[in-house]
């Protein structure tokens, strides 16, 4: 499973949003800058997660994004969900009609465990979550 540009892109400047929360909006062009992002191309991701209620824009001089709820009420399997759409291993997982085989495919019951994997990391984590492992590598390099 390779990830789409969309979604990491659009990870890195939810999770800039995440460790800005409280202090106000930030405007695309500081994200884009930050993550080394076109502005262009943020904007669409911006919209996506806009339209799913994950982030809320703010108009004005002073404007830009926030996130729509706190970073420890935002699970991170919500945002992949929003810019890379579903988890699927392959055809068959989704669709047990896909292939003749599926009651008795030990490789198809793998893929559903590997499918099931994904999502359960993504689900257990909050966007504080990373957050939080991002201050303390920063305390970790910092001290080394």
């Amino acid at each position: 499973m390779k990830l789409s540009t969309r979604t990491r892109y659009g990870i890195r400047a939810i999770l800039e949003l995440a460790e800005n929360y409280g202090n106000g909006p930030l405007q695309l062009r500081v994200i884009a800058r930050d993550q080394v992002v076109s502005v262009k191309y943020l904007e669409q991701l911006m919209a996506m997660l806009k339209a799913a209620g994950i982030v809320r824009s703010v108009r004005g001089s002073k404007g830009g994004y926030i996130l729509a709820k706190p970073p420890g009420q935002v699970k991170v399997s919500e945002c992949f969900q929003c810019l890379e759409g579903s988890v699927i291993t392959t055809e068959c997982v989704e669709d047990e009609s896909f292939c003749e085989r599926t009651n008795d495919c030990i490789a198809r019951q793998v893929w559903t465990e590997v499918q099931k994997a994904v999502m359960g990391v993504l689900q257990s984590m909050t966007l504080q979550n990373l957050v939080d492992r991002a201050k303390q590598n920063k305390a970790i390099n910092y001290h080394i």
